[in-house]
């Protein structure tokens, strides 16, 4: 079995526990921390037992343990809700969602701004993102040197200046903001993304003052028909 990706980035830290995960601070150049797990359970006969509808569902405990499952699928119940009721206990508001493709989003121009373009996530305050696969195509991330934000591409950057129709000044700068289109970036040529994995617990940099390191680079995975995913996210 091939080792993950992940464990060869230089800004990816492995951690063992959840305690660890909450407890390491974003330093170094070290923007994205893992706790590899292996979960027991069915998660493929969750998805199979929720028939899922267009879109993103979310899903709670009165939801999943109305499921007609078998023991290894309410395994796999248990198993998220563990993490929902542990990221819950510490303050966070953590979310489980079933995802059948996702919504198209309205045209934005000449930079594509929904989750399945790579990004980094933005706040107000220092929070921190969160996020577990649990079926399905996972999340990727892409190393900060390895990318280049859209933004910053000259012809990208000549059809905003166009749809915006003024100077490339702070208030021009302000407008790419209030659009998003300074948070999401384009792989550089021999980039290599890697996978979020299965199972795994992330807790990846966001883009705030004072924050200490670049934000994590990620994306969600462009929906396959037919492909159905589990996803906490907080």
């Amino acid at each position: 079995m091939h080792s993950p990706a992940f464990l060869s980035e230089s800004h990816v830290r492995v951690v063992g526990s959840f305690e660890e995960l909450i407890d390491t601070p974003f330093r170094d150049g070290v923007n994205a921390l893992c706790w590899p797990r292996t979960l027991d359970g069915d998660f493929g006969e969750v998805v199979a037992r929720l028939g899922l509808g267009q879109g993103i569902t979310t899903l709670d405990a009165e939801t999943l343990h109305a499921l007609p499952l078998s023991s290894a699928g309410k395994k796999a119940v248990e198993a998220m809700l563990a993490d929902h009721r542990l990221l819950t206990e510490h303050g966070l508001e953590p979310v489980l969602n079933g995802i059948n493709g996702y919504v198209q989003p309205e045209e934005t121009g000449p930079v594509r701004t929904d989750v399945c373009s790579f990004h980094a996530d933005s706040a107000t305050v220092e929070v921190d993102t969160w996020l577990c696969t649990y079926h399905g195509d996972s999340s990727e991330g892409l190393p900060n040197e390895q990318a280049i934000r859209r933004v910053d591409l000259p012809e990208t950057r000549a059809l905003l200046l166009k749809a915006y129709g003024g100077a490339d000044d702070e208030a021009f700068r302000e407008w790419l903001n209030d659009h998003y289109y300074d948070l999401h970036y384009a792989a550089l040529p021999d980039a290599k993304p890697y996978s979020f994995g299965i199972g795994h617990l992330w807790r990846v940099a966001t883009l705030h003052d004072g924050c200490a390191v670049p934000p994590c680079i990620h994306r969600a995975p462009d929906p396959v028909p037919g492909r159905m995913r589990l996803l906490l996210i907080s």
